[in-house]
């Protein structure tokens, strides 16, 4: 479903989603990630990379964090938006939360394990000293499919 606050986050997401199939020859679950800079242009991707690298914080989203930062020269990404194909986890939202991250925009839903919504809600825990703004369900079906057939499969 397209609806004027997902819609202008559709072209970033399909980004996301090539990148989350670049997960899948190694055996990584297929999740992407992009870092947008303030101006929307593309900072940084990253895709799942436990498999490939036997680091088990390789998340999409840490990988295009780190990135991101790498590229910035500096670890705050004020003014960044992260686009994702899954919702973040607990680790991946405090990521989120740390790196001063404005924007999430996450396509599925992560009922046993998301932080942004759906299990537990970090990126918005009031506690925190910085809660980004949360977008819910851009290309949600697409990014479900994704890992669904993946999780089939094996």
């Amino acid at each position: 479903m397209t609806d004027l606050v997902t819609a202008p986050w559709e072209a970033p997401m399909r980004l996301a989603l090539e990148e989350a199939a670049r997960a899948e020859p190694a055996g990584d679950v297929p999740v992407g990630a992009v870092v947008l800079a303030p101006d929307g242009s593309l900072l940084a991707t990253g895709h799942n990379e436990r498999e490939a690298t036997g680091d088990p914080t390789a998340h999409a989203e840490v990988v295009a964090i780190r990135r991101a930062a790498a590229k910035l020269g500096e670890w705050r990404l004020t003014g960044c938006t992260l686009v994702v194909t899954l919702e973040p986890c607990t680790m991946c939202a405090g990521a989120i939360v740390l790196s001063r991250v404005d924007r999430v925009v996450y396509g599925a839903r992560d009922e046993k394990a998301g932080a942004a919504g759906s299990l537990w809600d970090v990126v918005r825990d009031r506690r925190l000293n910085h809660r980004p703004e949360v977008i819910i369900g851009v290309l949600e079906k697409e990014c479900s499919d994704r890992l669904t057939a993946f999780f089939r499969e094996r």
